[in-house]
């Protein structure tokens, strides 16, 4: 792992949006073609912020996929990470290759066997990603499944998991927030070619502690990170807090 500490979300964003940029404009250069995972969240602001300011970026020849989303939730929900997306992001790109986001309103098994084809025949070059309040990877919550090979699957959200969400101010009450959803699999995730990591805010610094410095285990999801050939986590003052090199 690299490791990047900056002393705000901004410089983190900026710092994990370019070099997330120029290994997009190297995966076209080689091949012709990016495939790239988006991640969502408070922790992304300014990461994707920084990505959509990067120049000479051929969006035409980039085709995105997205980590997670809540079963039953509607795109026009204001906790809906489809429409997190569209209006952080997709909105303000050019013409992308694709985009093939995931539908919480479908039949849940129909739509992971829907993905899991699409994104076996897109090796992915960026994934684009964060770590939960309870470590989790994607709405992969502890204990994770380390071992399935299913590109997507059907999880269930943990306590914590769901009171981060009512915390960040997506949901009026801890009822509202689903206690399922469809997400992207660890054993997916670390297919990635390159992995950007961007973990702002205090809230976080004992999960970045446990993922990064303690051993790896389904308990701390995150933390199979140490064990991918090429991933940039990027931190800042605060979430970088409880590392014992701090």
């Amino acid at each position: 792992m690299t490791l990047s500490i900056s002393p705000n979300p901004i410089e983190l964003g900026q710092k994990a949006g370019s070099i997330g940029a120029e290994l997009i404009r190297k995966a076209i250069r080689k091949q012709g073609f990016a495939n790239i995972i988006l991640a969502t969240g408070t922790s992304q602001f300014e990461t994707l912020s920084q990505l959509l300011t990067e120049k000479d970026i051929d969006w035409s020849k980039v085709t995105v996929f997205h980590l997670d989303e809540y079963i039953g939730i509607p795109i026009s929900h204001p906790a809906s990470f489809r429409k997190y997306l569209m209006e952080r992001f997709f909105t303000h790109v050019p013409q992308l290759k694709a985009y093939h986001l995931i539908s919480g309103e479908k039949n849940p098994d129909e739509e992971c066997d829907r993905l899991s084809t699409l994104i076996q025949n897109h090796p992915i070059d960026v994934a684009f990603v964060g770590i939960g309040e309870n470590g989790h990877l994607a709405f992969n919550d502890p204990p994770a499944d380390f071992e399935t090979e299913k590109p997507y699957l059907v999880v269930e959200l943990d306590q914590a998991c769901r009171m981060q969400q009512l915390g960040e101010g997506w949901f009026p009450s801890l009822e509202e927030v689903p206690t399922q959803a469809i997400s992207m699999s660890i054993n997916q995730i670390m297919k990635s070619r390159s992995i950007i990591c961007s973990v702002p805010d205090r809230r976080k610094a004992q999960a970045v502690k446990d993922c990064l410095e303690g051993e790896i285990s389904a308990l701390h999801p995150a933390s199979i990170l140490q064990s991918h050939a090429e991933v940039l986590i990027y931190l800042d003052d605060y979430s970088s807090s409880l590392l014992s090199n701090h």
